[in-house]
């Protein structure tokens, strides 16, 4: 049996670019997951509310896509905001191999409950990370999802 080859630290944990962002996210998301435990919400369906609330009705494709995540993931996130009655799911009436999502009125009212929330978090947030560096960090996030990677493409 052959000797597994040895890693350096700076071949893995050091210079990992994935471990590093994961690390940060969860991070953070467990922190705005904290702050929005109040009403019910999870830092993913937050944001999924808040894009819902400002797209309109979309399907769950392009939905997934506005988010960055898999169509089968979104799909799951949605499913326990639509037994809150948060979101509607429904076949497309244009395409009936789609489904639409789009937030109700009680979403609506779910988001704005959490909206001060959100922004307790952002602010603390921005006051301990620099506002200026806060923005550049969300600027090269952005960035990082115009590197050419298709992770969900079939």
């Amino acid at each position: 049996m052959e000797e597994p080859m040895p890693l350096e630290p700076s071949d893995t944990e050091a210079s990992c670019n994935n471990l590093a962002l994961r690390k940060a996210a969860r991070y953070l998301g467990a922190t705005y997951d904290k702050a929005l435990a109040p009403v019910g919400l999870r830092s993913t369906q937050f944001s999924i509310l808040q894009k819902l609330h400002s797209e309109g009705e979309v399907t769950i494709s392009h939905l997934a896509d506005l988010i960055a995540m898999d169509r089968t993931t979104m799909a799951s996130n949605l499913k326990p905001l639509a037994r809150e009655g948060l979101v509607t799911v429904e076949t497309s009436a244009t395409d009936r191999r789609a489904r639409v999502a789009a937030i109700t009125p009680e979403g609506a009212a779910r988001l704005k409950e959490a909206l001060p929330l959100w922004r307790e978090v952002q602010t603390q947030f921005e006051k301990n990370f620099g506002v200026d560096e806060a923005a550049e960090l969300r600027a090269s996030l952005d960035a990082i999802l115009h590197t050419g990677f298709e992770p969900w493409a079939e």
